[in-house]
């Protein structure tokens, strides 16, 4: 039986959704070991146990991988053509009508089969299709299935998963002995719950997407993934606890896949999927933990301790694990970590010991056949010796170190701890440390108590008394040996009364445990040694001790020294010591000096002076009054608590004698703050008004003192507190006003009665402090009130209310990247910033501390601060301090213990990056820029390549003090002009731009300065270089020629020499300032003057009928009427209303109606534009026009549109592929192509205004101004400036600019200046003041130079009006010359009136069609030019080489490349913001055809796109302005736009350009930029086909919107009225090809077309009969 038959399927759908709460914390516990990435969105992954492999579905391709995810085998499922209405293709006898398109087959179920080898696939495609794959080999099929011959296949047994992308399929897999339908039709029952499961939460979290579970060593760890992109681990104790959790960020923004399952063969790595990747995950990173108790302190099942190779492993990782107790794991404890005992813990340094007893306590295996050795660190390893093991614990001894290889023991100790550890096998196991001591250093480090601090070691150390040393043994000495610390010899320490300085004593000190006799002495510091005698057998005196001292008192230390060890002590447990004092030192009055008797001081007042007792005559003890110098605080309140501080003299001898009072109210004392004479500290009494008294203090009862200043008793009050609102997390500064707020010794105010606000400054009437946090989230207003003196609130007038609400939140910063230099303007975003007063931005991690950076409010929403420097180019993490509290984001406060997330920014944290500082250069990176003082000054700086996105308000340029104005902003570069006089002393002045706190100083202009030094220089070069061609071509000519006419030949040449030596000068100097000159003289203040879109639809859809209609109706207005311009009418027939032509046809509208529904027919339509193809006298003309009214006719349904033409397209693609494929789409001579073009037309409608627009007019407005900067001739059109050779004027015709002043009658405008050249016409001279009057309306709209007068004003009085041929004209060369300004002599700066004429004369017309027999401008016509008939000598005209003037051409061609480059940018790139969506479709419909046909030559796709896009509708807008634009494209302009549109197209072909000397110098101009130009093209391609793919459904809707955009703006029935006439006219091969189409013979097409006929001819019988 196949495996097919024995197969079922349980399938049901499942929708899940889970709403949780969750806390986040990370830590280093899991790892990613492999991933795989997919460009698709996942969905489904199955592991097989055997194999390792992994299988994985994505949309429209599986994958087989390896176990550790390496590519084995790719399998593409899809997209394919599909309708979610039709039934699998694989049913034989079912069909569908419905239209397919490309759908995305997203799989719904992968199951393994491992008995029958196969892996079934199952995708929403087909109504949920499944195959049976080959395991082995993905990209095979297994079974086929239905079975091949199958003659009956219900679709439920094809129709299994679901066939929607959000709908979930469940499958399992059953082996039954025989086949079973399958489906969702034969379910027994419907997937239900019979009873819910209910259980209390182990852990709540929002965003969980997919949960594992395992059981590890009897514990439970889950693994959940989240929708962030998040894998957290959980570790629970055994009574399902949370012990604690970690998380590993897998893929930002990518949510978990609900399946994630263990690898069958190692369950300690664990597999899932995110949107886009699969992953292998570690579940426990144990190698982080570098200690046992590290190891199972951190709670982590998976992780234990290997003891014999003492690291954190999982426990298959641990190599000996078949040794019981190898490996400790979490259940064990830490109790169980390996410890060691050593015995002795002590050993001295001494003592000669062999080994040391080792006891291994904890978890150890056996260690018997294993090599044990003791390290003792210092790379001396000693062999351990077993004695014990059976049990746990393990009993060993290790040989000591050698005594002489101890550690030296460091100055000023008396032991050192040696590390010790026990190796196993080479790795250390456990480790511990023992003590070496010195007994004699601890004799010496304690000198004065030498014997007790011996024999109170922790360790066994004796006391030798006869040598006055500490030892650590008795066993080798025969001296006395002291065990007891009480045992010591002692000095008993007594109290010495105080003694005056300088005054002999004697000093009894006692003796404990001391020999009577002992050599002693008394020892008081800096060599102050006494003889010590003894008197009794306990006690010795200190005889003659004279202390002296310079201070108030000082305290000396008593030691006894043995004189026969002077570096010996008598032990001293506790300090004895002796005071001596200095009565003239530290007592400055009366009271101050009596006063010291308390301290035993025999001090006493005299002579103004205090001395000793003995040193005064008998008087009285009697001081004078107190002496009160200030009181502070001068005020306090009613209630009293006032610490009020007294400062003066003579203020008693000691606290118990003074009392103070003020006013009558008490002040009691505080004694622990009184200083004696000089401060009292009394805390007030309460007072029961409102008073001021001075402060009095009485000493003894009977001297009495006053202050000068009055204590006030006042009532302090709150008038108003503002702000009354601000954040939860405080720091909101408020101001507290009201009336004596500063009284008393301590205020403070409290916020609720539970909280300080913190008092920044403090007066009578002010009070301003900083709100504390809020201690709960109520909203409700709380009490804030002034307290002082440590009292609660004593007043409702003391108390204002304030509320605390929600935090402001900063939701964003922008931009993200600032320049090194800093100062650049980040703009924070957020809620709530009208609670915050201050904001400072920390930018941490840009140096050693972090910079700050005062930020400014801008509104509740905006925040603005400038970016601090940075030393180096990093990411830097941005903090926020909110009224000087940190911000910490708005995300509720986290529960326990939890980390942040690794590798984003904490709460309140951002990033920003710092990049290099923004680079800038001038246009030619010249340093020195030559400008002449009082004219307009224009530059153009280039932008350096970054990343920065700079915004053009962010750029300032600086002329010296000057700001440049900056008028025009793209990505490469920006202008910046002053129009006003720039002036200075200086003759040089910088050129700085300023971004933020970056300045960079770019050129320096020069003002004023000659370029004759350069001149003279080329002109010196010329000559020389000149005078040797002359020599050599003089010496070739006389040899080659008779005497006779050497001197004929040298005259001529030395006059086309002169002429070529000046052209080229010309020239050089032409190419040099064109550039700077043009961009000066642009004006873009006018605006751009694009034409409406339906104008654009039909000059391009209908370019020859659009110039005849204006011909027709628009210039017919000026020749009727002289009144002044007027808008631009809509001339064109398809942009007016409809009529039917004759109304005796009644049923006509319906006819046409029924025409229309016709034509919405896809069958029919493709029918009828077959059929009209195929007819011979169906001209190209005719093609066109029916593909531009079937565009206009099917503009509201540019879907249906865009699937006639695709269809039409396909058609064309196959009659070409049998041909030369590379051929198609060349030319427009099918209805399709044109078709083609008008639909790039409409779709690029909208790129082309937004994006090319505006560099497209930059050219144009350059072309003009450029070819208008020199002389043109009127009558052949030839100018000096141009880019084209044929329309080059190959003379050198000497003219020069000037300006003139002008005034137009009625425009209602001021006079302007208008620049002109010398040699113009008048009829040119008025065309350049038209255009300066009207540049800012659309050309249609200006009156022409045929309409209007001009009049020119001489300085005389008298007036003239100006033509160009009147009776002062003269004659040249037998013509006559048309007047220029000239021949007026015209001067420069003259006034001239310009009017519009009352009525159309009959002038002279238009000056290039004058008969060039009759007249000339600046130049004879070509074919005379070379006539051998006239003579030099008939001719004022002087001869000269024409070529030597195509050096014009490039100096044309540098001064407009500029904006060139600009446009083929715009053209031949992507904005992010808007991608071009049509021509990525298009683009794809062209791989996808040739895919189709087996067309892989990648030459062939790039004509085709070529031919599509470049070639039908770039060079076409490129060649016809006048379609975009309402501008004058004259003749020369279109000879101009003829030279860059085949740059253009030589720029998008695929062919190598083979030029010489002999090409047409229209390709040799542009032939070095190509190459660039076709890199671009290549790009732009490739950009392209990187594009996400675009749906038929988001193409439709594009196109959808397009249709909205601009309903209702064509005449369609006039459009529908133009088609009929062809469909009249083939009338009979149109039925004909209906009847021959069986799908449109089935729907009866052609008696619908017939009925269409009858109505519109009003043929009734004819309509009747058809229905």
């Amino acid at each position: 039986m196949p495996p097919s038959e024995r197969i079922v399927l349980l399938l049901g759908v499942l929708f899940l959704g889970t709403v949780w709460t969750i806390h986040q914390r990370s830590a280093s516990a899991l790892q990613i070991q492999q991933a795989f990435a997919s460009p698709n969105q996942t969905n489904n992954f199955v592991v097989d146990e055997v194999s390792r492999r992994v299988y994985l579905a994505t949309v429209n391709t599986i994958y087989q991988l390896n176990g550790t995810l390496h590519l084995e085998v790719e399998k593409t499922t899809g997209p394919v053509k599909d309708n979610s209405l039709c039934h699998a293709p694989q049913l034989p006898q079912a069909t569908c009508e419905h239209p397919k398109a490309y759908t995305d087959n997203f799989n719904k179920l992968l199951q393994l089969d491992r008995a029958q080898g196969v892996l079934v696939v199952c995708g929403s495609v087909y109504q949920g299709f499944c195959e049976l794959r080959n395991m082995e080999n993905v990209s095979e099929i297994a079974v086929e299935f239905p079975p091949q011959g199958a003659k009956t296949v219900f679709p439920s047994m094809l129709n299994i998963a679901a066939n929607h992308p959000n709908a979930s399929t469940k499958g399992n897999i059953v082996l039954q002995p025989e086949q079973l339908d399958c489906g969702a039709a034969h379910l027994q029952h419907p997937l239900a719950l019979r009873k819910p499961l209910r259980a209390a939460p182990l852990f709540e979290a929002v965003g969980l997407s997919s949960v594992a579970v395992d059981s590890v060593h009897r514990h439970t760890v889950v693994f959940l993934g989240t929708s962030n992109g998040r894998l957290r681990k959980l570790n629970l104790l055994k009574n399902l606890t949370l012990a604690n959790y970690k998380s590993l960020k897998l893929r930002s923004g990518e949510s978990v896949h609900h399946i994630m399952t263990f690898d069958p063969n190692d369950r300690n790595y664990l597999y899932l999927m995110t949107s886009n990747h699969l992953l292998r995950v570690k579940v426990s990173k144990c190698d982080q933990y570098t200690s046992c108790s590290e190891c199972l302190g951190a709670s982590d099942a998976y992780c234990g301790w290997c003891t014999l190779e003492s690291r954190c492993s999982i426990q298959r990782e641990c190599s000996p694990q078949q040794l019981s107790r190898s490996w400790i794991g979490l259940g064990e404890g830490l109790h169980q970590c390996p410890s060691m005992t050593i015995t002795p813990p002590e050993i001295s340094i001494t003592v000669d010991m062999k080994n040391v007893g080792i006891l291994i306590n904890g978890s150890v295996p056996d260690l018997h056949g294993s090599t044990v050795e003791c390290d003792y660190g210092l790379g001396v390893s000693t062999t351990a010796t077993l004695h014990l093991d059976s049990g746990p614990s393990q009993i060993q001894t290790c040989p000591l170190l050698p005594r002489e290889r101890y550690p030296r023991i460091p100055a000023g100790r008396d032991h050192i701890t040696v590390p010790m550890a026990i190796k196993v096998n080479g790795i250390p196991v456990v480790s511990g440390n023992f003590i070496v001591y010195d007994c004699e250093k601890t004799g010496v480090i304690h000198p004065k108590t030498a014997c007790r601090s011996c024999l109170s070691t922790r360790w066994r150390c004796y006391w030798n008394q006869e040598k006055n040393i500490c030892v650590s043994s008795k066993n080798d000495s025969k001296d006395h040996l002291l065990e007891n610390a009480s045992s010591c010899p002692s000095l008993v320490a007594s109290k010495v009364p105080p003694s005056p300085s300088g005054r002999p004593q004697d000093i009894v000190v006692s003796l404990d445990n001391t020999e009577e006799g002992t050599a002693l002495e008394c020892d008081f510091g800096n060599e102050q040694l006494y003889e010590a005698r003894w008197r009794g057998r306990s006690e010795v005196v200190c005889s003659g001790v004279t202390l002296t001292t310079a201070d108030r008192s000082q305290v000396f230390h008593l030691n006894l020294r043995r004189k026969d060890h002077p570096d010996k002590y008598i032990d001293s447990p506790l300090p004895m010591t002796v005071e001596v004092y200095n009565c003239g030192t530290g007592s400055s009055d009366c009271s101050q000096c009596w006063g010291r008797q308390d301290q035993e001081h025999l001090c006493a007042w005299c002579d103004n002076s205090c001395r000793l007792q003995n040193q005064c005559r008998p008087h009285g003890s009697q001081c004078p009054n107190p002496e009160v110098l200030k009181i502070s605080p001068l005020s306090g309140p009613l209630e009293g608590g006032t610490l009020l501080t007294i400062q003066g003299r003579n203020l008693g001898r000691r606290a118990s004698n003074v009392t103070v009072a003020i006013g009558g109210v008490p002040c009691r004392l505080l004694e622990d703050q009184y200083i004696v004479s000089v401060r009292v500290v009394c805390v007030t009494g309460e007072s029961g008004s409102t008073r001021s008294a001075v402060v009095s203090i009485t000493v003894d009862q009977n001297a009495v003192g006053q202050s000068q200043d009055y204590f006030s008793y006042l009532v302090p009050k709150v008038f108003s507190m503002e702000p009354r609102n601000g954040s939860r997390a405080g720091g909101t500064r408020v101001t507290i006003r009201g009336e004596h707020l500063a009284v008393g010794s301590r205020v403070r105010v409290r916020v609720n009665g539970t909280q300080d606000c913190r008092i920044i400054k403090l007066n009578s009437d002010t009070i301003e402090c900083t709100m504390p946090a809020a201690a709960h989230a109520r909203a409700e207003p709380i009490p804030v009130c002034v307290e002082f003196e440590d009292l609660p609130c004593q007043s409702p007038d003391l108390i204002r209310y304030y509320t605390y609400e929600k935090n402001p939140s900063i939701s964003d910063i922008r931009p993200s990247k600032s320049y090194l230099s800093g100062g650049r303007t980040i703009t924070v975003t957020g809620q709530g910033f009208d609670l915050v007063q201050t904001v400072t931005m920390e930018v941490t991690e840009i140096g050693d501390k972090p910079a700050e950076s005062d930020c400014d409010v801008r509104s509740t929403t905006i925040i603005t601060c400038p970016s601090p420097a940075s030393p180096q180019s990093k990411r830097a993490v941005v903090k926020f301090y909110l009224n000087e509290v940190l911000y910490m984001g708005d995300s509720p406060i986290l529960h326990g213990d939890l980390e942040e997330e690794e590798d984003e920014p904490q709460g309140g944290q951002f990033y920003l990056d710092y990049l290099e500082n923004p680079q800038f250069f001038t246009a030619t990176k010249e340093k020195l820029i030559k400008h002449h003082p009082g004219e307009p000054l224009t530059l153009i700086i280039n932008k350096g390549p970054s990343e920065l996105d700079l915004a053009p308000e962010e750029y300032t340029v600086m002329i010296g003090s000057i700001p440049c104005d900056i008028s025009f902003n793209n990505n490469q570069l920006f202008h910046c002009t002053i129009n006003g006089s720039l002036s200075s002393s200086e003759r040089e002045l910088p050129v700085t731009v300023q971004v933020g706190n970056f300045h960079k100083t770019i050129a320096m202009v020069q003002l004023g300065g000659s370029e004759l030094a350069i001149v003279v220089s080329i002109v010196v070069c010329s000559v020389l270089l000149l005078l040797c061609t002359v020599a050599l071509v003089v010496y070739c000519t006389k040899s080659r020629r008779a005497e006779r006419y050497w001197q004929k030949t040298l005259l001529q040449m030395e006059e086309m020499e002169s002429q070529i030596r000046e052209e080229i000068r010309k020239g050089f100097a032409e190419l040099q300032t064109d550039m700077t000159d043009l961009t000066k003289e642009l004006n873009r203040s006018q605006g751009i003057p694009f034409l409406e879109y339906k104008q654009f639809v039909t000059r391009t859809f209908f370019p020859k009928m659009c110039s005849d209609y204006e011909r027709s109706l628009v210039q017919p207005i000026y020749e009727n009427d002289a009144l002044g311009p007027r808008a631009l009418p809509e001339t064109h027939p398809l942009l007016q209303d409809w009529q039917p032509a004759n109304t005796s046809r009644p049923n006509m509208e319906e006819g046409i109606a029924l025409f229309s529904t016709l034509l919405n027919n896809k069958h029919f339509l493709i029918t009828f534009v077959h059929a009209l193809e195929q007819q011979k006298d169906f001209a190209v003309r005719d093609r066109c026009s029916l593909a531009s009214l079937l565009t206009i006719a099917l503009h509201g349904k540019l879907e249906y549109y865009t699937s006639i033409m695709k269809d039409l397209l396909v058609d064309l693609i196959d009659a070409s592929a049998s041909k030369n494929p590379k051929l198609m789409l060349r030319r427009t001579e099918s209805v399709v192509e044109k078709m083609l073009t008008n639909w790039m037309s409409i779709c690029m409608y909208s790129y082309l205004k937004e994006t090319v627009g505006e560099p497209f007019f930059l050219l144009l407005c350059a072309i003009k101004q450029q070819i208008n900067k020199g002389s043109i001739d009127a009558i052949t059109g030839k100018a000096r400036y141009t880019l084209n050779e044929e329309w080059l004027l190959r003379e050198n015709i000497e003219a020069k600019p000037q300006n003139i002043n002008v005034s137009f009658q009625g425009c209602g405008m001021d006079s302007l200046m208008v620049r002109v050249m010398n040699t113009d016409t008048i009829c040119q001279v008025k065309e350049k003041i038209l255009e300066a009057f009207y540049k800012n309306l659309p050309f249609s709209q200006w009156p022409r130079a045929e309409d209007v007068d001009l009049e020119w004003f001489s300085s005389g009085g008298h007036s003239q009006i100006l033509l160009d041929l009147d009776n002062s004209s003269v004659m040249e060369d037998g013509r006559k010359k048309l007047n220029t300004v000239f021949h007026y002599k015209i001067p420069d700066g003259a006034s001239l009136a310009m009017s519009l004429k009352d009525k159309r004369e009959n002038t002279l017309g238009r000056a290039k069609d004058l008969d060039t027999e009759k007249y000339v401008h600046l130049v004879l016509p070509h074919d005379e030019l070379t006539e051998p008939k006239k003579s030099h000598r008939h001719s004022h005209r002087k001869k000269v080489l024409p070529e030597i003037y195509l050096t014009r051409l490039l100096s044309t061609k540098g001064t407009l490349q500029k904006f060139l480059d600009d446009l083929f940018q715009a053209i031949l790139s992507i904005p992010p913001e808007k991608p071009p969506l049509a021509v990525k479709y298009f683009f794809d419909f062209l791989e996808e055809q040739a895919e189709k046909r087996g067309i892989t030559d990648p030459d062939t796709l790039h004509i085709w796109k070529t031919n599509s896009l470049p070639l039908r509708f770039w060079v076409n807008i490129l060649k016809n302005p006048q379609f975009v634009f309402d501008i004058d494209k004259t003749d020369h302009m279109d000879a101009c736009l003829s030279v860059i549109a085949q740059a253009f197209i030589d720029a998008c072909s695929i062919s190598d350009l083979q030029l010489g000397k002999d090409s047409p110098t229209n390709k040799l101009l542009y032939a070095k930029e190509i190459p660039e130009y076709k890199k671009r093209v290549q790009c732009y391609y490739r950009q392209i086909q990187e594009m996400a793919p675009l749906s038929e459904q988001e193409m439709n809707a594009h196109l959808a919107e397009e249709s909205r955009k601009y309903r209702n703006e064509f005449n369609t029935n006039l459009a529908l009225s133009e088609i009929y006439k062809y469909a009249k006219r083939y009338r009979n091969q149109v039925v004909s090809a209906l009847d021959a189409n069986p799908t449109a013979r089935r729907t009866q097409l052609q008696h619908k077309f017939e009925q269409v006929i009858a109505l519109v001819e009003d043929n009734i019988y004819e309509c009747s009969s058809e229905a």
